[in-house]
């Protein structure tokens, strides 16, 4: 039987590395290779990195945005406007529109978008933890701003439905994204007009 070409430990790590998204197997080689040529420092920077973010991080009680406090800073502070929520798919997408600097209410953070194909449905979202903020009162306008992909649109519509009963304003982003694009990547600048041309639905 044939040995091992490298020791089970770097293995571990070229392993750990490809399963990364983006990341194919002689990428995750280099990486490692990279902290066996004496990058002792960095790999121990990223170790700890790793553990503070699986010991540290959870999800908000109240937008379920990723933090280390709870509630997390947007929702704690006093100077957000708590009654327009902005409905996102992801904890990135609210890293997007905070680049942009001019949106002033809170969130809501999706962890997803209905896709029955790939089995992830209503109540794998967070979309009851939302109808509750809503019972709770004192909101007056939800902003959906899902990706302007097939899923995205799709989403935005059963939520129409499911939040029209509550009587609050429910707009969309305006459509100054590219369709099929995600929140993520795009500039600030298009980011902007989107949240401004929002739609009444």
């Amino acid at each position: 039987m044939a040995q091992p070409v490298v020791p089970a430990s770097i293995q571990r790590l070229i392993d750990a590395f490809a399963a990364l998204p983006g990341i194919g197997p002689k990428s995750a080689a280099r990486l490692t290779f990279y902290f066996l040529r004496g990058h002792t420092d960095v790999a121990l920077q990223l170790a700890e990195a790793l553990t503070g973010l699986i010991e540290q991080t959870h999800f908000c009680s109240q937008c379920f945005n990723v933090t280390d406090t709870d509630p997390c800073t947007i929702c704690a502070n006093p100077q957000r406007d708590a009654s327009t929520i902005c409905v996102v798919e992801e904890p990135m997408d609210v890293l997007a529109l905070e680049r942009i600097g001019h949106y002033r209410g809170v969130y809501h953070v999706l962890h997803g978008a209905l896709s029955p194909l790939d089995r992830v449905f209503a109540e794998n979202l967070r979309i009851a933890e939302l109808e509750a903020r809503l019972k709770r009162g004192g909101v007056r306008e939800v902003i959906l701003a899902t990706n302007p992909t097939a899923e995205g649109d799709y989403t935005a519509a059963y939520l129409l439905t499911r939040l029209k009963p509550y009587g609050v304003r429910i707009t969309r982003l305006g459509r100054g994204l590219p369709v099929g694009g995600d929140l993520e990547y795009a500039d600030e600048v298009t980011l902007l007009r989107a949240l401004e041309a929002r739609q009444d639905l």
